[in-house]
């Protein structure tokens, strides 16, 4: 980060490298996931004898939902990384 940002790198772009980098990994993470709860979810709700669906809605609520936390959190970190001083990222290199 301190060495592109020493080259030239603007806050933004470093910002933006992090940030899809983090959500790719993230919606990767989600798109196993949810078919695995929609599999044991539909398993254990089969068991009851008033059945209840499971619809796609309430995965992708929760797969968007997550994405957005992640998109916040990230931002916020790699604006907070991109803003600092390189000089002091590279003492510690």
């Amino acid at each position: 980060m301190g060495i592109r940002k020493v080259v030239g790198a603007s806050s933004a772009h470093l910002a933006l490298i992090l940030s899809v980098d983090f959500l790719k990994w993230v919606a990767i993470a989600v798109g196993i996931a949810c078919p695995l709860a929609w599999w044991a979810m539909k398993r254990w709700l089969d068991g009851f004898a008033y059945r209840v669906s499971i619809g796609a809605g309430i995965f992708l609520a929760a797969g968007a939902s997550v994405l957005l936390i992640t998109l916040a959190t990230v931002s916020f970190q790699a604006i907070k990384a991109a803003l600092a001083n390189p000089v002091k990222a590279l003492r510690s290199e």
